[in-house]
């Protein structure tokens, strides 16, 4: 028996998202994604990279399940790449789009490995984003229609369906400070963006459903960060709760609570989006889990020189660092877990992202990536000691399977267990491969 021991059942696995690792980008009738037109945009991705290759995972797929069943995953959770299935977001369904994902379906589920599907991770169709994306209120009815095609097909072998992946992302990196795709730099849409995603999600539920069978498990992930003030002066303790309002409870609140937390809608003012009667209600309709994607925490400062909300990010001395900058701090996730049981009640919850970008080096064949191995020990210990408290933590996905386009840093970061070499698309499992695998068979941490 390992230190910390897991429950029976408890499910193993790694995540990846379509854009990041597919490729293919002109193959198979797959139309254009706003990720295509900005990473093809002079000055939108570091070194001008672009996800037309990736990992070629759109061919190689055989050997990345492979790869899942020589570490003994039991779950692999990927996206649908939305343009592949319908090139123009709405009218014609692509068949050849829809083949590759049953073909993926069938495999893992022969190879016993159980598909977690997110229907959005990001890669919206360059028509639809034309059309006002997000923004646009249709895009509601856009997303029901695409998940209905998609569940239609794929509904009676996956068990587990993802709504959008991290909202919070999409809406404000996409449309508040255009860090990602599409790029656009206006606050009140994002907030307008992010609303329409939220109600997208709660009116595929039923449909996803409806095409499901008693078995079928319908969730949203979401972003979600402990926060810290960086003291205990009143401006910073209510810098702090402002954080927790942008990145937590904003999402959480209206999921859970049928409402959004009114000091933030205070907060926002005339920028606070467009909500039509009913919506919360649907936004609202009960989940069967929450997907939780978490690397650190936040710890922040008051300061009034930061519109729009009025803080900065704060970095603890004597931390480590990831390569994103972002600080190693384990204890966060329990204290995230135990919150997030406490306050929402979701009735289920599963660790959907959890790594760490460090800088990996190919030496002899091998990847010696301790701090990796360290960051997710830590982290695997504080899951144990979450669900010792209480809290329903069904299952843990690493974040990644595969170094990959890295969105904006293009493939300058490796977040992947299994190293790839870009020039060959060779695999080569790290360390942290093979500690992880002895972790999924041992069902603990020593």
């Amino acid at each position: 028996m390992a230190t910390y021991q897991f429950p029976e059942g408890f499910t193993w696995g790694t995540a990846t998202a379509s854009y990041q690792i597919e490729g293919g980008a002109t193959e198979g009738g797959r139309g254009e994604s706003i990720w295509d037109r900005f990473s093809h945009t002079p000055g939108k991705v570091l070194n001008g990279d672009t996800g037309d290759v990736a990992d070629d995972h759109y061919h190689r797929w055989p050997e990345d399940i492979e790869i899942l069943k020589q570490l003994g995953c039991q779950a692999y959770r990927f996206s649908i790449a939305w343009p592949r299935v319908i090139p123009d977001g709405i009218g014609a369904v692509n068949g050849q789009g829809l083949d590759f994902y049953e073909r993926l379906v069938d495999a893992l589920l022969g190879a016993g490995i159980e598909p977690y599907v997110t229907l959005y991770h990001w890669d919206l169709p360059q028509t639809l984003q034309d059309r006002g994306g997000w923004v646009n209120r249709a895009a509601v009815g856009w997303f029901t229609d695409y998940a209905a095609v998609v569940s239609g097909r794929l509904g009676d072998r996956v068990r587990h369906w993802i709504t959008h992946n991290e909202p919070w992302v999409a809406a404000f990196l996409g449309y508040a400070t255009g860090e990602h795709a599409p790029g656009i730099r206006d606050f009140g849409a994002a907030l307008q963006a992010a609303h329409h995603i939220l109600l997208s999600h709660g009116q595929a539920v039923p449909i996803l459903r409806e095409n499901g069978d008693e078995r079928t498990q319908v969730g949203i992930t979401l972003n979600l960060n402990w926060v810290d003030p960086a003291s205990e002066r009143p401006a910073d303790v209510e810098a702090a709760r402002r954080q927790d309002g942008f990145l937590n409870r904003y999402f959480l609140d209206p999921i859970f609570k049928g409402s959004y937390p009114a000091d933030m809608i205070a907060y926002y003012g005339t920028n606070g989006p467009r909500v039509e009667p009913g919506d919360l209600l649907q936004i609202s309709t009960p989940i069967d889990f929450l997907g939780v994607n978490t690397y650190t925490r936040s710890v922040v400062a008051d300061d009034p020189n930061a519109p729009p909300l009025h803080f900065r990010a704060i970095q603890p001395p004597y931390s480590e660092y990831t390569e994103m900058g972002w600080e190693v701090y384990p204890e966060g996730l329990y204290k995230l877990l135990r919150r997030l049981h406490q306050d929402y009640g979701p009735r289920a919850l599963y660790i959907t992202e959890n790594g760490c970008a460090f800088a990996d080096r190919l030496e002899d064949g091998r990847v010696h990536d301790t701090q990796r191995v360290s960051y997710l020990r830590e982290h695997f210990i504080q899951a144990q000691r979450a669900i010792a408290a209480g809290v329903p933590l069904r299952g843990y996905f690493v974040w990644s399977l595969l170094d990959n386009f890295e969105w904006a840093l293009g493939y300058s970061k490796r977040f992947g267990i299994v190293y790839v070499d870009y020039a060959t698309q060779a695999r080569i499992l790290k360390d942290s491969a093979l500690f992880f695998k002895d972790v999924i068979a041992a069902n603990g941490v020593s």
